[in-house]
């Protein structure tokens, strides 16, 4: 049986439709911010703890609007299951690099795909942050 890691992330869009990518450091995959939901939190406390640790934002749980759960294989552990609650927020203001947080980049959604990407990213993330943008249609 695989372990099973349990993540809360955000699909984070600014209204020029571009969505906010990470590196954390150590790595060389880019990927949306979030983490590990730790013992005794709701996915969507652990995303704002998370988004307030990695990148200095102050977001209440309530202003992230929960999109879906999906499952995934990790980017970087082979024997493990990735779930993760994907939540979508749009905002203008500029993040600060924090926590393991190496890089930050604004990815243009109608731009040719540059960037070494994790498989959530890559294959569930990226087209749902296309289709909230509406560069097509929204099959959430």
């Amino acid at each position: 049986m695989k372990k099973e890691i349990h993540i809360a992330a955000a699909i984070i869009t600014r209204s020029d439709g571009q969505t906010l990518l990470v590196r954390k450091a150590g790595t060389d995959r880019f990927m949306q911010a979030g983490g590990k939901i730790d013992a005794g939190e709701t996915p969507d406390q652990a995303l704002s703890r998370e988004l307030r640790e990695e990148l200095g934002l102050g977001i209440a749980p309530s202003a992230l609007r929960f999109l879906k759960t999906v499952t995934e294989r990790p980017a970087f552990e082979e024997n493990a299951a990735l779930l993760a609650d994907l939540f979508h927020l749009e905002m203008d203001v500029a993040p600060r690099l924090g926590a393991e947080i190496a890089e930050c980049a604004w990815l243009r959604l109608d731009a040719p795909l540059t960037l070494p990407l994790a498989p959530l990213t890559k294959n569930v993330c990226l087209p749902l942050a296309r289709a909230l943008s509406g560069a097509v249609s929204p099959e959430l």
